[in-house]
């Protein structure tokens, strides 16, 4: 995967509003499935050309979501202090770190969690043990370990736009990496099971 072209595809579609227009369904998953095996932006254009503007921004989020996900496993397992999970269909698990199993998961700053980005960097425990009770309902939810990609534009407040910044998420990875301490991660005891996770932060 190179991620400088990736990354240039994926700032094609910040022009675009990023509007769900509803909420995620197995229907529109259907219909957009083709994402999967888009990687430039104007093929994904010219699929979705029939669609009305809901479909096509539903299109447009997911494909963005889903290669900047892509994206960064690829910047993790490329690193030599990580290993590959061996089962490509495996929800709870991406890669490992150390021996240790985590799955990962890119997430905008939560306004719901009430209180200020300050805050949640100060009380990192707090923040990750609210976006384990608040996470999605959807098949990816778990109570599995977790690394959680944390992005907060603090000027503007377009937090979204950060999923396409490849290069700068690749730079706090490797930095995170070569500090990674099985000591530092956060630990976390939720029905009874016991969790290991950490936050890397993707702040402009």
């Amino acid at each position: 995967m190179n991620i400088p072209d990736l990354e240039s595809e994926l700032k094609k579609r910040l022009d675009f509003p990023y509007t769900w227009g509803r909420k995620q369904s197995d229907d529109w998953d259907f219909k957009t499935k083709f994402i999967y095996k888009t990687k430039d932006f104007e093929t994904l254009e010219n699929q979705c050309k029939d669609f009305d503007n809901e479909l096509r921004n539903y299109a447009f989020n997911r494909w963005l979501n889903f290669w900047s996900a892509k994206a960064i496993e690829h910047i993790f397992t490329s690193n030599p202090v990580v290993k590959k999970e061996d089962n490509p269909f495996s929800k709870t698990v991406d890669f490992y770190i150390s021996n240790i199993p985590f799955d990962h998961k890119s997430s905008v700053f939560p306004k719901q969690f009430g209180k200020s980005f300050d805050y949640a960097i100060e009380h990192k425990k707090e923040l990750i043990e609210w976006l384990y009770k608040n996470q999605s309902q959807q098949g990816r939810k778990h109570l599995e370990n977790r690394l959680f990609i944390i992005f907060f534009d603090e000027k503007n407040g377009d937090h979204w736009k950060l999923k396409a910044e490849l290069i700068l998420i690749k730079e706090k990875v490797e930095e995170y990496l070569r500090n990674f301490s099985r000591d530092s991660l956060v630990s976390l005891n939720l029905e009874h099971h016991e969790i290991l996770s950490d936050v890397i932060w993707i702040k402009v």
